[in-house]
């Protein structure tokens, strides 16, 4: 699978994954009832928005002269997955490297045993 730069960049800010969080938890929200549950502003809310809509997490609809920004559970799973995949991707990094420090250790345990 492919990782969607965008994608990553538009969850890597904790403001937007907290946002996310509350969508989920209320089903929708806007940027006003939003702004209630963290510590920035209403404008700064909004802009956070845009990032998530622009990369598909979100959707807006008009209602009134606020948007409802609902998550879309997709994309959302898309997300996860990408994440899952970069997971195993690093897991499988991570022990080539402790097998080829482990071979180094036992090359230096046995010049040891011998010097």
């Amino acid at each position: 699978m492919t990782v969607d730069d965008d994608l990553w960049s538009a969850v890597g800010d904790p403001t937007r994954r907290r946002m996310l969080d509350l969508l989920l938890s209320y089903g929708g929200g806007t940027a006003t009832s939003l702004s209630e549950h963290l510590p920035v502003t209403r404008q700064a809310v909004a802009k956070h928005l845009v990032v998530l809509d622009r990369v598909g997490l979100v959707h807006g609809t008009s209602t009134g002269r606020e948007r409802q920004f609902r998550v879309d559970e997709a994309q959302l799973a898309r997300a996860v997955a990408q994440l899952a995949d970069v997971g195993a991707a690093w897991d499988a990094r991570l022990r080539r490297i402790k097998r080829i420090a482990e071979t180094i250790q036992r090359g230096r345990d046995t010049t040891s045993e011998t010097g």
